[in-house]
């Protein structure tokens, strides 16, 4: 971890290990205690593709089990 301060005009600039290992750019999460920067990748649609590259079910399923798991938990 390593501090960082922001210049005269609000940037933020990120130590080049930071950089090299996330990228260049992030989205800013507002927190209740601070702000978070979570990473956007080159390609976001197909981070996506990779990151659900071994789930078999089709989005249809996936949205039905979810709806379910939802009107259970809500006490159906």
């Amino acid at each position: 971890m390593s501090d960082v301060a922001l210049d005269d005009r609000g940037r933020l600039t990120l130590p080049k290990e930071v950089r090299e290992r996330y990228g260049d750019r992030y989205h800013v999460v507002q927190l209740s205690d601070g702000v978070k920067l979570v990473p956007v990748a080159d390609d976001p649609l197909e981070a996506l593709r990779d990151e659900f590259e071994d789930v078999e079910k089709s989005a249809d399923e996936l949205r039905e089990e979810a709806r379910n798991a939802a009107l259970d938990e809500a006490g159906r």
